[in-house]
């Protein structure tokens, strides 16, 4: 997935002022806390608009505030992963994992989920619920498939 991100908005008093591009692969960021980390990811998901800015993923323009352009956050193809516990209670492990692929045509799902389950090492979750005290204990602060 390509990504190019040309945003610039205000929180309050702290200012966020990003301006990059992925060419696919893992894009990870990273920084000391505060510095605006997920306000960013919240901005490419939809869930926080801009002041100013573009937000283009592999070549949809998923935001741009000049042209008046800002794609519903169902309609945007991103994944996201909360930092903090977010699973839906009722769905395995597994389910939780794939639920966002439920809603994305087939030709676009993309990876497979036991190889992501063992890079991180939650292979033997995946058919817990979250509920269950040692998956939710095992589970990682940010995963994503």
């Amino acid at each position: 997935m390509t990504l190019d991100v040309d945003i610039k908005h205000r929180l309050g008093t702290f200012r966020l002022d990003a301006h990059f591009a992925a060419d696919g692969g893992l894009t990870a960021l990273f920084g000391r806390s505060g510095a605006g980390k997920t306000s960013l990811i919240n901005v490419i998901a939809g869930l926080i608009r801009p002041d100013q800015g573009r937000v283009v993923v592999d070549g949809v323009t998923v935001v741009d505030t000049e042209q008046g352009i800002l794609m519903p956050v169902h309609k945007r193809r991103v994944g996201y992963v909360f930092q903090d516990g977010r699973l839906f209670p009722h769905l395995t492990v597994r389910q939780n994992l794939l639920y966002g692929r439920w809603f994305a045509p087939k030709s676009e799902r993309h990876g497979e989920l036991h190889k992501v389950a063992d890079l991180l090492g939650i292979s033997h979750l995946l058919d817990r619920r979250p509920a269950t005290p040692s998956a939710a204990r095992s589970l990682p602060a940010r995963a994503c498939c």
